[in-house]
């Protein structure tokens, strides 16, 4: 019997999740240029329709399939310590009232990732000047806003910790309301210190130690 168009969708589909998480964990690369080089390489010069392009849900399920096949005995430590990292730069930046995101909140993280944060300030340029202050060492782009491509991107401020990048988007005290709001899904998209430290606590690797306070010495020599 041959395959239903829709089963072969599904098939397609699958395929290009596999291959998609594959690039994200050997390579770094993001969901969206991740899946469409995946197209590429299956499908080749045909065109993608919508209907076999995974979503990130997809990939992000195949990505946790291929750590724990293949970088299971690297990943979790990784990952420990990637939070670790993430909590000592969100007590430091606590009277900003960070929120942790991204790979590392979501357990995904690998070797090429970074710390995302998002902070809550008055302004941006308070955010920076605290950094600055304690000789941090700032690079500054811009992020979309979580709410949407309807509304401005945000300042973002980068700089190292310990030899791990971190990312900071600076959003308005504004728009905490709305990243307070659960999803609709239930998911969980982005967590505060507390919610961090249980992640850490209840991680088979160890517990997070204390935090270092902000000061050059945290960044590696030029």
């Amino acid at each position: 019997m041959m395959p239903k168009p829709h089963e072969d969708a599904q098939l397609l589909r699958a395929e290009i999740a596999a291959a998609a998480a594959r690039l994200i964990a050997q390579d770094g690369a993001d969901y969206s240029s991740a899946k469409r080089k995946a197209a590429r390489q299956i499908l080749g010069e045909a065109q993608a329709g919508a209907n076999v392009l995974p979503d990130n849900a997809q990939i992000e399920a195949e990505l946790r399939l291929y750590q724990a096949l293949f970088k299971a005995d690297s990943q979790p430590a990784r990952l420990f310590r990637l939070r670790t990292m993430a909590l000592q730069v969100m007590e430091s930046l606590a009277p900003f009232q960070p929120f942790l995101t991204g790979a590392v909140l979501n357990g995904t993280a690998g070797p090429h990732d970074d710390i995302h944060l998002q902070l809550f300030a008055d302004s941006a340029k308070e955010v920076e000047i605290f950094l600055l202050n304690r000789n941090v060492s700032i690079d500054i782009s811009e992020t979309p806003h979580f709410k949407g491509g309807r509304h401005d991107p945000v300042e973002t401020v980068s700089f190292l910790w310990h030899k791990e990048g971190v990312h900071a988007a600076l959003y308005d005290l504004d728009d905490l309301r709305g990243a307070l709001k659960p999803r609709n899904d239930g998911k969980t998209i982005r967590s505060d210190i507390a919610g961090l430290r249980a992640l850490l606590v209840s991680s088979s690797a160890g517990q997070a130690g204390p935090a270092a306070p902000f000061d050059s010495t945290n960044q590696p020599p030029p």
